[in-house]
């Protein structure tokens, strides 16, 4: 029980100290804009312009990770996902993993702030290798692939792919302890 207790403070340190340097590196990069301003203003403008387009194609698919996690806040509880990714999930975990790393979609930053979550409720460090391995399978992009290599070299491809994806997660687990 005292492990616990320990391991947990300094999980909460981690994330404050995480937190922290956030902080600084933004007030950082707001300082060296201004900065730089002064010598080269049309560059800066244009890297802000750049800046903000980007924002506005990122916002929406942001909305949607937040509604999706604060959806899941709601339904799940961390018994629920130790459950089934948790320490005693068994092969169910794993399945998850893999099938939940095939589907999802989107750019892999915003998928971090999800599984740092799920991991703060129970999800095993592995089975979060093997989410992110997965990621590299591409359901819309199977019909172009084999077209250009053959049924055959795909299935073979992504049968290696999900065994490696397997095999990286339990070495993540070894190691971590």
């Amino acid at each position: 029980m005292k492990d616990k207790t320990v391991t947990e403070n300094r999980d909460k340190k981690k994330r404050k100290e995480k937190r922290s340097f956030g902080g600084y590196f933004l007030c950082l990069i707001l300082v060296l804009y201004l900065f730089l301003f002064f010598f080269e203003p049309e560059r800066i403008m244009d890297s802000l312009k750049s800046s903000g387009v980007m924002c506005i194609k990122i916002v929406p698919i942001l909305l949607v990770v937040i509604a999706f996690m604060g959806i899941l806040n709601f339904f799940l509880n961390p018994k629920s996902v130790a459950k089934h990714i948790g320490k005693e999930s068994g092969m169910r975990g794993w399945f998850w993993a893999i099938a939940t790393g095939i589907l999802s979609h989107g750019p892999i930053y915003l998928w971090y702030p999800f599984l740092e979550q799920l991991r703060d409720q129970g999800m095993r460090s592995g089975l979060a290798a093997v989410f992110l391995y997965n990621r590299a399978i591409k359901i819309p992009l199977l019909p172009v692939m084999i077209y250009y290599f053959g049924t055959k070299f795909v299935i073979v491809m992504l049968v290696y792919m999900i065994l490696a994806s397997l095999a990286e997660g339990k070495i993540i687990e070894m190691t971590k302890g």
